[in-house]
């Protein structure tokens, strides 16, 4: 059977589509033309670039596992579960998206913070989250869990619940359907949530600068150090967008070609 032929489009969208095509990739033409590929190697491996780089690598894997432990079961109970005040509580959930990242710094600080909600406490027990990598990791975490929720509630809404209903009325268990069932249906979606998770957690910059400061070797993030390096060595904050722009092409890349494998 072949395949049908696709529906031809208008062709004034084509000018638009050029436009905004161009509109995001001529930006970064002008960083791979500003680059001193001379000093390239020099540039990207000096101690600061390396420190920043790995602490946001491991920063970014290990929020990564947070938004895996705590969104998969909040999309799940989101997609699957009627309740009042279920359209508040996702409302509320994705409202990192679309809010100014230094403004969920403030509300970590005002938090976690010294003199903040659970901070004053947490500090007589010994425990300083704020400007610390523990901070940066929860920074990460709060602006980029939603992107895995709101693409595994997706998911699971369009899988819908036929093949779970048969595997209960069969005799499993919630979680041996979870397991065995939900998951390997939904998990294009998983995986590419859990990309966008990883990558928008490399790229934070306003809540951890806000709640975790730019400590070298602590919480300075390759972000970080890129806008401090602006300011003192421009050729050393190309040189390092550019490194941080090609992770993110690699790691959308991954995420499609998972999704296209699954």
């Amino acid at each position: 059977m072949t395949a049908p032929r696709p529906v031809d489009l208008p062709r004034w969208v084509y000018v638009p589509a050029l436009a905004g095509a161009t509109f995001v990739l001529l930006p970064l033409v002008a960083i791979l033309a500003k680059v001193d590929w001379a000093n390239f190697g020099a540039l990207i491996t000096s101690e600061d670039s390396r420190t920043a780089f790995w602490l946001s690598l491991k920063t970014s894997t290990a929020s990564t596992v947070l938004c895996l432990v705590f969104g998969v079961p909040l999309a799940l109970v989101l997609a699957r579960r009627e309740f009042p005040g279920l359209s508040v509580l996702r409302s509320l959930v994705l409202l990192p998206l679309v809010l100014p990242p230094v403004v969920g710094g403030l509300a970590l600080l005002y938090t976690f913070g010294r003199r903040g909600l659970l901070g004053g406490a947490m500090e007589v027990l010994g425990v300083q989250v704020a400007f610390s990598t523990i901070a940066v990791v929860m920074a990460q975490t709060f602006v980029a869990m939603p992107f895995l929720v709101v693409s595994l509630e997706g998911a699971l809404r369009t899988a819908g619940q036929r093949y779970e209903v048969v595997a209960a009325s069969l005799g499993a268990g919630p979680t041996t359907v979870f397991r065995r069932i939900t998951i390997p249906l939904v998990l294009p979606g998983l995986v590419s949530g859990t990309v966008l998770s990883f990558a928008r957690a490399l790229g934070e910059f306003g809540a951890t600068i806000t709640f975790a400061g730019s400590l070298q070797g602590r919480t300075r993030t390759l972000p970080l150090e890129i806008y401090l390096q602006r300011e003192t060595d421009p050729d050393a904050a190309v040189a390092l967008s550019l490194v941080l722009v090609v992770v993110a092409v690699l790691v959308i890349g991954f995420a499609r070609q998972g999704r296209g494998a699954l």
